[in-house]
């Protein structure tokens, strides 16, 4: 299945958002509470909480951050 490229930015954001919630939320949650017992419950808990908060920081910030990446870089 393709999408349009006119959801490029939506799809980017939503995908690096989920893949990044996970992994900090697991880094995160290791750190603080230890890999015991329930860690995945809890590891997951972590993620639903932060997911909210990643998803329309990267919406927004990914075209700023794709733009000065290009500005720094040589074509």
């Amino acid at each position: 299945m393709k999408f349009s490229k006119k959801y490029f930015n939506l799809i980017y954001a939503l995908l690096m958002s989920i893949i990044m919630g996970l992994m900090m939320a697991a880094v995160l949650t290791a750190i603080l509470t230890g890999i015991h017992g329930d860690y995945v419950t809890r590891w997951l808990k972590a993620f639903i909480q932060v997911w909210p908060v990643a998803f329309p920081i990267l919406l927004i910030l990914a075209p700023l951050v794709r733009k000065l990446t290009t500005d720094l870089t040589e074509p």
